[in-house]
């Protein structure tokens, strides 16, 4: 059977960890398919001045659109990010009839249906398992392994950048503008942070998930974020003596009324197996109504990790162009449309964390407000600290809809003796 020949837009880190993989692991890709992948293209612009494999009779360009436009070319993959030339890259290439794989959580988030629309009303295909947690084959479970269940409840760690900083100030006592000022230095944070960790990038694969999951299309602006730049070490003391731990969730919860979707640091038991994943490690954990818990963990970025879940997507696409059927990226032959429900309705435990000026009558002002919204106490805790003029402590509360919390704690914000707005956080006890 004669060669799929592809064509790689994109030679940064992971395309250039696909390129290796490719080249590297040809045999075994060749008998794993029945007929060889090869490389008829390769563009990036600096693809003259850099090293690379050995590519005999390998176009190599800066111009994407000789890539798209190679008449041998019969997969893209389109490793570029981004929304603007990236999507001129994807769409270009699907209306031509060559199918297109890609690792562009950010665009796949924001208009990944109609990207998929575009490649059936060409016969090609559109694959995207890169998008999301990297080495991790969540895609591929949720479309194709637990296909057969119905999704209740997915929690993920999808962001190795945030998970590398809380471990750090878990492990290290480190303040966060200290831990991110090392991850940026070594290579774990860009630049300009702010994709990471203020969770805008954890809500792009959030939003891909729940199409997988639950087959419905999410706008991420509509999914409730909060990043993690006000966890302290002194809430990982005050974690730890309730036994938990904290982590950026990614939750997805199907209720009667519709999806419940958020990115925000929460509290997990130090029992639980999302608690032990650290460093830039990610996790998914799925329940299933009838398979009920099953849990995904391993490698959320990196050149290879990554370039393996692409490569992965190549060999998929190319046995689809020699004979199988196309196979929707989202599981589901068209996305429902809905926005999540309001989060105001979630319903749990929280963590909320003070700091304050000593004074008298503190907890029994804090209390009334609680009370008044029907918000009961379980337990304050004060770790021993010196200056009286800023005092933290916490006050956890038992089960109460996020909404009623969320107006406590503007009423408690403008006290006179509260020298910041509370921290909230839920305490996940379902993990």
């Amino acid at each position: 059977m004669k060669p799929v020949k592809i064509g790689v837009i994109g030679l940064g880190n992971v395309g250039s960890g696909a390129l290796a993989i490719l080249t590297g692991n040809a045999q075994s890709l060749a008998e794993k398919l029945g007929f060889p992948l090869e490389i008829a293209a390769v563009c990036s612009p600096s693809v003259n001045t850099r090293e690379l494999p050995a590519l005999p009779g390998v176009l190599k360009t800066t111009n994407w659109r000789e890539v798209v436009a190679h008449p041998e070319v019969e997969i893209v993959a389109e490793l570029v990010g981004g929304t603007g030339t990236a999507r001129e890259i994807i769409e270009a290439a699907l209306t031509a009839g060559k199918s297109v794989v890609t690792a562009n959580k950010e665009l796949l988030a924001a208009a990944g249906p109609e990207l998929w629309a575009l490649a059936v009303a060409h016969g090609a295909s559109l694959a995207m398992e890169a998008s999301v947690a990297g080495g991790i084959p969540v895609h591929t479970v949720l479309r194709d392994g637990i296909s057969g269940d119905r999704i209740e409840t997915l929690f993920g760690i999808l962001n190795g950048t945030c998970n590398y900083i809380l471990t750090e100030i878990e492990q290290k006592g480190s303040a966060f503008a200290d831990v991110l000022a090392e991850a940026q230095r070594l290579g774990y944070a860009e630049a300009d942070p702010t994709a990471d960790v203020d969770g805008f990038d954890a809500r792009s694969k959030l939003a891909i998930l729940a199409g997988l999951a639950f087959g419905q299309r999410v706008d991420p602006a509509t999914i409730y974020t909060e990043g993690i730049r006000r966890v302290s070490p002194l809430d990982f003391a005050y974690a730890h003596t309730l036994k938990h731990t904290i982590r950026l969730i990614c939750a997805a919860r199907r209720t009667p009324t519709g999806l419940l979707l958020s990115v925000r640091p929460s509290l997990l038991p130090q029992s639980a197996i999302m608690a032990g994943v650290t460093g830039a490690y990610n996790a998914v954990w799925v329940k299933g109504e009838f398979g009920q818990d099953t849990f995904y963990y391993g490698r959320g970025a990196g050149a290879h990790p990554t370039g393996v879940a692409v490569v992965s997507d190549l060999v998929r696409v190319a046995r689809e162009l020699r004979g199988g059927a196309r196979t929707s990226p989202f599981a589901h032959v068209q996305l429902a449309s809905g926005e999540p429900r309001p989060m105001e309705q979630l319903r749990s435990s929280y963590y909320l964390r003070f700091r304050v000026r000593d004074a008298h009558g503190i907890i029994a002002k804090l209390a009334g407000i609680l009370a008044a919204k029907g918000i009961s106490i379980d337990a304050v805790l004060q770790l021993p600290n010196e200056p009286k003029e800023d005092l933290p402590f916490v006050i956890t509360v038992e089960p109460a809809e996020e909404g009623a919390i969320r107006a406590a704690v503007a009423e408690m914000a403008a006290l006179d003796f509260v020298i910041e707005p509370p921290l909230a956080m839920p305490i996940e006890k379902g993990l």
